[in-house]
C-alpha cells in the first residue's frame, strides 16, 4: 500500500524476515475468502495503527517463487490515512512518514518500483 500525505510516504521498518531492519510500504497477505483492498486496509492497521482510504489501484506484479520472500502476485493501491494514531505494531518496528529525497534504506523489488515512479512525480 503506498501511503501518501500531501509529499510524505508512510514506510515500515521490518521486525521480522523476510527483510528484516529494512524499510518497506505497508503490506500483508491475503486471507482465504477475504477482500484484496479490505487485506491491504487491514494490514496498514496493523502495522502502523492507522485507518486509511484506496484511492486507486497502482499496479499489479509478478514475483517468481522464493523471489523477496513475497508473494506470487502482489497488488499495489494508492491510499491516503484517515484516522488512527501512528505506531509501529505487528511485525514492524518502526514506522514514519518520509519526503522523496530523504528515504531510508529499503527492501523489496516492488517498494523499489513504487517508490521510484513516486520520486519521479515528486520532482
Amino acid at each position: 500500500m503506498l501511503v501518501l500525505d500531501a509529499d510524505k510516504v508512510l514506510l515500515v521498518k521490518r521486525g521480522v524476515d523476510p527483510g528484516k531492519g529494512l524499510w518497506a510500504l505497508p503490506a500483508g497477505f491475503v486471507d482465504a475468502g477475504e477482500d484484496p483492498q479490505a487485506a491491504a486496509c487491514r494490514e496498514v492497521s496493523e502495522e502502523t495503527g492507522l485507518t486509511v482510504n484506496i484511492e486507486r489501484l497502482l499496479d499489479v506484479f509478478y514475483s517468481p517463487p522464493g523471489e523477496d520472500g513475497l508473494a506470487d502476485i502482489i497488488i499495489a493501491y494508492a491510499a491516503t490515512a484517515n484516522s488512527g494514531e501512528l505506531h509501529a505494531d505487528d511485525d514492524a518496528d518502526e514506522v514514519a512518514w518520509f519526503t522523496a529525497d530523504a528515504l531510508p534504506e529499503l527492501g523489496f523489488r516492488t517498494t523499489h518500483i513504487l517508490l521510484g515512479r513516486w520520486r519521479e512525480k515528486q520532482s
